[in-house]
């Protein structure tokens, strides 16, 4: 186990932690920046993950 093999999950990990931190921010505009964080993080997350 090298640490350098799961350097490609810290993107779209931190952007899922981004986004969910907009998301809980009480404002609509950033409430729907968040989501979109969230679902755009998801997908690159699984995308990298069937690589």
């Amino acid at each position: 186990m090298v640490l350098s093999d799961y350097l490609d999950e810290v993107e779209p990990v931190t952007m899922m932690l981004v986004g969910f931190v907009l998301f809980v921010f009480p404002e609509p505009a950033t409430s729907a920046l968040g989501a979109g964080l969230l679902l755009l993080g998801s997908v690159w997350w699984f995308y990298e993950w069937g690589r």
